[in-house]
């Protein structure tokens, strides 16, 4: 079954192409061959401000950036998100999209007071690609993910986006040619599959 499909591009350099610029391609290829229409958000090229207090989060308005960010998240039927991990977790500026897009009324509903709020954004589901220079077993093992764990549990989780997979590309800098085509490969067949 054909799928929206919104690839998040979290890399906060917008002046160069890096290897997770090349895996979010290859997705993409595969996605579209598969029938899939495919939108990308490329967070590093979109203009807002940090959020700095609990009433901006939850009254003030959006800038149009953010407005046509959550249309096409709101479109999608699957995320794609990728990013580098930098000191455990995503990039500071992906972390501010996600506070800014994933905001009261949009991503959740805040309920009475005691209760769950409502999640908003049930029936997406989400891949999360990262990449990183230490090997992924020790991320994952060693260091528990927790950064990976936090975007899944406490941004897309409580928002309903589920299920939710992950893809952990390790040990980045001392890959040779065939290991990076490899994922991307690897890459092209999830997209055609779009999970």
């Amino acid at each position: 079954m054909a799928k929206h499909i919104v690839i998040i591009q979290g890399h906060p350099d917008a002046a160069v192409r890096h290897y997770g610029h090349a895996l979010a391609d290859e997705y993409a290829k595969g996605a579209e061959d598969g029938g899939h229409e495919v939108k990308r958000i490329e967070v590093a090229r979109l203009d807002f401000p940090l959020l700095r207090t609990k009433d901006e989060f939850e009254k003030g308005l959006p800038p149009d950036s953010i407005k046509q960010a959550q249309e096409t998240i709101g479109w999608a039927d699957h995320l794609v998100i990728l990013y580098p991990l930098w000191l455990g977790t995503m990039p500071a500026l992906l972390k501010a999209f996600f506070e800014q897009v994933f905001r009261p009324g949009f991503a959740f509903e805040y309920g009475e007071s005691g209760r769950t709020p409502k999640k908003r954004l049930t029936g997406k589901s989400a891949r999360i690609v990262v990449t990183m220079g230490m090997p992924a077993f020790a991320y994952r093992w060693f260091f528990l993910a927790h950064g990976l764990k936090s975007l899944e549990r406490n941004i897309l989780g409580f928002s309903g986006i589920g299920p939710i997979k992950a893809s952990l590309i390790g040990s980045i800098e001392g890959m040779n040619e065939s290991q990076r085509a490899a994922w991307l490969d690897e890459m092209r067949g999830l997209g055609d599959l779009g999970k």
